[in-house]
Protein backbone atom coordinates (compact mmCIF):
# COMPACT_ATOMS: atom_id res chain seq x y z
CA UNK A 1 0.00 0.00 0.00
CA UNK A 2 1.41 3.37 -0.97
CA UNK A 3 0.67 6.00 1.64
CA UNK A 4 0.79 9.76 1.28
CA UNK A 5 1.43 11.98 4.25
CA UNK A 6 3.50 15.08 4.96
CA UNK A 7 0.91 17.81 5.51
CA UNK A 8 -2.11 17.73 7.79
CA UNK A 9 -4.44 16.87 4.90
CA UNK A 10 -2.21 14.06 3.76
CA UNK A 11 -1.83 12.81 7.32
CA UNK A 12 -5.62 12.65 7.51
CA UNK A 13 -5.80 10.71 4.25
CA UNK A 14 -3.21 8.22 5.51
CA UNK A 15 -5.05 7.83 8.79
CA UNK A 16 -8.41 7.24 7.11
CA UNK A 17 -6.88 4.70 4.72
CA UNK A 18 -5.55 2.72 7.64
CA UNK A 19 -8.77 3.12 9.63
CA UNK A 20 -10.87 1.72 6.78
CA UNK A 21 -8.62 -1.33 6.60
CA UNK A 22 -9.00 -2.25 10.23
CA UNK A 23 -9.33 -0.74 13.67
CA UNK A 24 -6.37 -1.15 16.01
CA UNK A 25 -6.95 -3.62 18.76
CA UNK A 26 -5.04 -1.77 21.44
CA UNK A 27 -5.69 -4.15 24.28
CA UNK A 28 -5.35 -7.60 22.77
CA UNK A 29 -5.26 -10.50 25.18
CA UNK A 30 -1.49 -10.84 24.94
CA UNK A 31 -0.47 -7.20 24.71
CA UNK A 32 0.87 -7.07 28.23
CA UNK A 33 3.48 -9.72 27.45
CA UNK A 34 5.11 -7.28 25.08
CA UNK A 35 6.11 -4.92 27.81
CA UNK A 36 9.53 -6.49 27.80
CA UNK A 37 10.23 -8.54 30.88
CA UNK A 38 6.97 -7.46 32.52
CA UNK A 39 6.68 -8.57 36.10
CA UNK A 40 10.35 -8.04 36.81
CA UNK A 41 11.48 -5.19 39.02
CA UNK A 42 12.45 -1.83 37.55
CA UNK A 43 15.89 -2.16 39.08
CA UNK A 44 19.14 -3.27 37.55
CA UNK A 45 18.21 -6.95 37.92
CA UNK A 46 16.03 -6.76 34.79
CA UNK A 47 17.30 -9.10 32.13
CA UNK A 48 16.88 -9.42 28.39
CA UNK A 49 18.31 -11.54 25.60
CA UNK A 50 21.48 -11.02 23.64
CA UNK A 51 20.94 -13.63 20.98
CA UNK A 52 20.34 -16.81 22.94
CA UNK A 53 22.20 -15.47 25.96
CA UNK A 54 20.37 -13.91 28.91
CA UNK A 55 22.09 -10.71 30.03
CA UNK A 56 21.30 -7.75 32.29
CA UNK A 57 19.48 -5.01 30.38
CA UNK A 58 22.25 -2.62 31.35
CA UNK A 59 24.78 -4.79 29.49
CA UNK A 60 22.93 -5.37 26.22
CA UNK A 61 23.49 -1.91 24.76
CA UNK A 62 27.27 -2.20 25.02
CA UNK A 63 27.29 -5.77 23.72
CA UNK A 64 25.18 -4.85 20.69
CA UNK A 65 27.35 -1.78 20.19
CA UNK A 66 30.44 -3.98 20.03
CA UNK A 67 28.80 -6.15 17.35
CA UNK A 68 27.95 -3.23 15.10
CA UNK A 69 31.28 -1.50 15.67
CA UNK A 70 32.81 -4.73 14.41
CA UNK A 71 30.61 -5.09 11.31
CA UNK A 72 30.22 -1.41 10.35
CA UNK A 73 32.73 -1.51 7.50
CA UNK A 74 31.30 -4.77 6.15
CA UNK A 75 27.63 -3.96 6.73
CA UNK A 76 26.52 -4.73 3.16
CA UNK A 77 28.37 -8.03 3.25
CA UNK A 78 26.65 -8.85 6.53
CA UNK A 79 23.20 -8.19 5.08
CA UNK A 80 24.06 -10.11 1.91
CA UNK A 81 24.87 -13.13 4.05
CA UNK A 82 21.82 -12.72 6.31
CA UNK A 83 19.36 -12.36 3.41
CA UNK A 84 21.04 -14.35 0.63
CA UNK A 85 21.58 -11.01 -1.10
CA UNK A 86 17.89 -10.12 -1.30
CA UNK A 87 18.04 -7.27 1.25
CA UNK A 88 18.71 -4.74 -1.52
CA UNK A 89 15.46 -5.65 -3.26
CA UNK A 90 13.57 -5.58 0.05
CA UNK A 91 14.90 -2.09 0.81
CA UNK A 92 13.96 -0.82 -2.65
CA UNK A 93 10.44 -2.20 -2.24
CA UNK A 94 10.15 -0.83 1.31
CA UNK A 95 10.94 2.70 0.11
CA UNK A 96 8.63 2.45 -2.91
CA UNK A 97 5.78 1.31 -0.65
CA UNK A 98 6.24 4.46 1.46
CA UNK A 99 6.53 6.73 -1.59
CA UNK A 100 8.44 9.45 0.30
CA UNK A 101 8.21 13.04 -0.81
CA UNK A 102 5.48 15.46 -1.70
CA UNK A 103 4.77 16.19 -5.36
CA UNK A 104 3.63 19.79 -4.98
CA UNK A 105 3.99 20.85 -8.61
CA UNK A 106 5.30 24.39 -8.92
CA UNK A 107 4.31 25.44 -5.41
CA UNK A 108 7.29 26.62 -3.39
CA UNK A 109 5.41 27.15 -0.14
CA UNK A 110 4.83 23.45 0.53
CA UNK A 111 7.34 21.97 2.99
CA UNK A 112 8.86 18.57 2.38
CA UNK A 113 8.59 15.63 4.72
CA UNK A 114 10.58 15.44 7.92
CA UNK A 115 11.81 11.83 8.03
CA UNK A 116 13.67 10.09 10.83
CA UNK A 117 15.50 6.89 9.88
CA UNK A 118 16.36 5.07 13.09
CA UNK A 119 19.22 2.56 13.35
CA UNK A 120 20.04 3.74 9.85
CA UNK A 121 23.71 4.52 10.39
CA UNK A 122 25.09 3.54 6.99
CA UNK A 123 22.43 5.52 5.13
CA UNK A 124 21.04 2.65 3.07
CA UNK A 125 17.42 3.65 3.59
CA UNK A 126 17.99 7.41 3.84
CA UNK A 127 19.74 7.67 0.47
CA UNK A 128 17.00 5.61 -1.17
CA UNK A 129 14.27 7.83 0.31
CA UNK A 130 15.95 11.04 -0.81
CA UNK A 131 16.51 9.61 -4.29
CA UNK A 132 12.85 8.59 -4.49
CA UNK A 133 11.56 11.94 -3.26
CA UNK A 134 13.78 13.78 -5.73
CA UNK A 135 13.42 11.68 -8.87
CA UNK A 136 9.89 10.29 -8.51
CA UNK A 137 8.06 13.07 -6.66
CA UNK A 138 10.28 15.98 -7.79
CA UNK A 139 10.58 17.01 -4.14
CA UNK A 140 13.81 18.77 -3.22
CA UNK A 141 12.66 19.79 0.26
CA UNK A 142 12.08 16.47 1.98
CA UNK A 143 14.86 15.79 4.47
CA UNK A 144 16.08 12.73 6.36
CA UNK A 145 17.84 12.55 9.71
CA UNK A 146 19.79 9.32 10.10
CA UNK A 147 19.81 8.29 13.74
CA UNK A 148 21.98 5.55 15.17
CA UNK A 149 23.35 4.72 18.60
CA UNK A 150 26.63 3.51 17.13
CA UNK A 151 29.24 6.12 16.11
CA UNK A 152 31.09 3.69 13.82
CA UNK A 153 27.92 3.02 11.83
CA UNK A 154 27.28 6.76 11.55
CA UNK A 155 30.85 7.32 10.40
CA UNK A 156 30.29 4.76 7.66
CA UNK A 157 27.10 6.56 6.65
CA UNK A 158 28.83 9.94 6.50
CA UNK A 159 31.56 8.42 4.34
CA UNK A 160 29.03 6.88 1.97
CA UNK A 161 27.04 10.10 1.80
CA UNK A 162 29.99 11.77 0.07
CA UNK A 163 29.10 9.69 -2.99
CA UNK A 164 25.60 11.23 -3.05
CA UNK A 165 24.37 14.74 -3.91
CA UNK A 166 22.99 15.14 -0.37
CA UNK A 167 26.23 15.39 1.63
CA UNK A 168 26.59 18.76 3.30
CA UNK A 169 23.02 19.85 2.49
CA UNK A 170 20.06 20.53 4.77
CA UNK A 171 18.37 17.44 3.37
CA UNK A 172 20.62 14.96 5.18
CA UNK A 173 21.67 14.98 8.83
CA UNK A 174 23.24 12.42 11.15
CA UNK A 175 22.32 12.01 14.81
CA UNK A 176 23.90 9.78 17.43
CA UNK A 177 21.00 8.76 19.65
CA UNK A 178 19.34 5.88 21.47
CA UNK A 179 15.97 5.02 19.88
CA UNK A 180 14.53 4.42 23.33
CA UNK A 181 15.42 7.96 24.50
CA UNK A 182 14.89 10.49 21.72
CA UNK A 183 14.56 13.49 24.03
CA UNK A 184 16.33 15.73 21.49
CA UNK A 185 13.49 15.14 18.98
CA UNK A 186 10.36 17.23 19.57
CA UNK A 187 7.00 15.57 20.07
CA UNK A 188 4.68 15.61 17.04
CA UNK A 189 7.48 16.71 14.71
CA UNK A 190 8.15 13.75 12.39
CA UNK A 191 6.16 12.79 9.28
CA UNK A 192 7.71 9.37 8.74
CA UNK A 193 9.70 7.17 11.14
CA UNK A 194 11.54 4.26 9.54
CA UNK A 195 13.67 1.49 11.01
CA UNK A 196 15.16 -1.25 8.82
CA UNK A 197 16.89 -4.31 10.26
CA UNK A 198 17.51 -2.53 13.52
CA UNK A 199 14.67 -2.84 15.99
CA UNK A 200 15.41 -6.46 16.85
CA UNK A 201 18.66 -5.23 18.46
CA UNK A 202 16.97 -2.72 20.77
CA UNK A 203 17.00 -3.48 24.47
CA UNK A 204 13.42 -2.29 25.11
CA UNK A 205 11.49 -2.51 21.86
CA UNK A 206 8.21 -1.40 23.41
CA UNK A 207 9.78 1.75 24.77
CA UNK A 208 11.25 2.50 21.34
CA UNK A 209 7.80 2.10 19.78
CA UNK A 210 6.35 4.49 22.35
CA UNK A 211 9.07 7.04 21.51
CA UNK A 212 8.22 6.64 17.82
CA UNK A 213 4.59 7.35 18.67
CA UNK A 214 5.53 10.44 20.69
CA UNK A 215 7.65 12.12 18.02
CA UNK A 216 5.40 11.37 15.05
CA UNK A 217 2.86 13.99 13.98
CA UNK A 218 -0.80 12.96 14.19
CA UNK A 219 -1.32 10.99 10.99
CA UNK A 220 2.41 10.28 10.77
CA UNK A 221 3.58 6.81 9.84
CA UNK A 222 5.79 4.26 11.57
CA UNK A 223 7.36 1.80 9.12
CA UNK A 224 9.60 -1.13 10.01
CA UNK A 225 11.45 -3.61 7.78
CA UNK A 226 12.84 -6.51 9.79
CA UNK A 227 13.76 -10.19 9.57
CA UNK A 228 10.78 -12.24 10.68
CA UNK A 229 9.29 -15.73 10.85
CA UNK A 230 9.23 -17.83 7.67
CA UNK A 231 5.71 -19.06 6.89
CA UNK A 232 6.64 -22.09 4.76
CA UNK A 233 7.97 -25.18 6.52
CA UNK A 234 10.30 -26.24 3.70
CA UNK A 235 11.72 -22.75 3.20
CA UNK A 236 12.03 -22.32 6.96
CA UNK A 237 14.09 -25.48 7.26
CA UNK A 238 16.41 -24.44 4.45
CA UNK A 239 16.79 -20.89 5.77
CA UNK A 240 17.52 -22.00 9.33
CA UNK A 241 20.14 -24.46 8.15
CA UNK A 242 21.78 -21.68 6.16
CA UNK A 243 21.49 -19.23 9.05
CA UNK A 244 22.91 -21.36 11.84
CA UNK A 245 25.37 -23.46 9.86
CA UNK A 246 26.69 -21.27 7.07
CA UNK A 247 26.39 -17.63 8.16
CA UNK A 248 28.67 -17.78 11.24
CA UNK A 249 31.30 -19.65 9.22
CA UNK A 250 30.97 -17.14 6.37
CA UNK A 251 31.30 -14.33 8.92
CA UNK A 252 34.56 -15.82 10.12
CA UNK A 253 35.88 -16.25 6.57
CA UNK A 254 34.71 -12.91 5.18
CA UNK A 255 35.00 -10.63 8.22
CA UNK A 256 37.08 -12.68 10.68
CA UNK A 257 34.19 -12.28 13.13
CA UNK A 258 32.21 -15.44 13.79
CA UNK A 259 30.76 -14.27 17.12
CA UNK A 260 29.08 -11.14 15.72
CA UNK A 261 27.42 -13.12 12.94
CA UNK A 262 26.34 -15.82 15.39
CA UNK A 263 24.64 -13.14 17.50
CA UNK A 264 22.88 -11.65 14.45
CA UNK A 265 21.46 -15.05 13.50
CA UNK A 266 20.27 -15.65 17.05
CA UNK A 267 18.74 -12.16 17.25
CA UNK A 268 16.48 -13.01 14.31
CA UNK A 269 15.32 -16.18 16.05
CA UNK A 270 14.48 -14.25 19.23
CA UNK A 271 12.57 -11.45 17.50
CA UNK A 272 8.78 -11.57 17.97
CA UNK A 273 6.59 -13.16 15.32
CA UNK A 274 4.65 -11.01 12.88
CA UNK A 275 1.50 -11.29 15.01
CA UNK A 276 3.32 -10.50 18.23
CA UNK A 277 5.10 -7.48 16.77
CA UNK A 278 1.84 -6.18 15.34
CA UNK A 279 0.37 -6.30 18.86
CA UNK A 280 3.35 -4.37 20.19
CA UNK A 281 2.77 -1.65 17.59
CA UNK A 282 -0.91 -1.49 18.52
CA UNK A 283 -0.07 -1.39 22.21
CA UNK A 284 2.06 1.71 21.58
CA UNK A 285 -1.09 3.42 20.29
CA UNK A 286 -0.80 3.03 16.51
CA UNK A 287 -3.54 2.13 14.07
CA UNK A 288 -2.46 -0.72 11.80
CA UNK A 289 -3.80 -1.79 8.39
CA UNK A 290 -5.53 -5.14 7.87
CA UNK A 291 -3.56 -7.95 9.41
CA UNK A 292 -0.75 -5.49 10.15
CA UNK A 293 2.22 -6.65 8.09
CA UNK A 294 3.40 -7.74 4.65
CA UNK A 295 5.64 -10.78 4.34
CA UNK A 296 8.60 -10.65 1.99
CA UNK A 297 10.15 -13.80 0.49
CA UNK A 298 7.94 -16.14 2.46
CA UNK A 299 8.33 -14.26 5.72
CA UNK A 300 12.14 -14.17 5.84
CA UNK A 301 11.49 -10.47 6.29
CA UNK A 302 8.32 -8.44 6.88
CA UNK A 303 7.17 -4.85 6.61
CA UNK A 304 5.09 -3.45 9.48
CA UNK A 305 3.32 -0.09 9.37
CA UNK A 306 1.28 1.93 11.81
CA UNK A 307 -0.36 5.35 11.76
CA UNK A 308 -0.56 7.72 14.71
CA UNK A 309 -4.24 8.65 15.14
CA UNK A 310 -5.28 12.21 14.40
CA UNK A 311 -6.77 12.61 17.85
Amino acid sequence: MSIRYGTSALHKAAYMTFKRNGEARLFSHNAVRFQEKAGQSENNDRTTHFGFETVPESAKESKVGAVFSSVASSYDTMNDLMSLGIHRLWKDYFVRSLNPGLNSGDRNDVPGWNILDVAGGTGDIAFRMLDHATTINHDTKTSVTVSDINPEMLAEGRKRSLQTPYAGTKRLKFLEANAEKLSMVESNSIDLYTVAFGIRNFTDKQRALQEAYRILKPGGVFACLEFSKVNNALLNGIYKRWSFSAIPIMGELVAADRDSYQYLVESIEKFPSQTEFKSMIEFAGFMVPGRGWEDLTGGIAAIHKGVKPLS
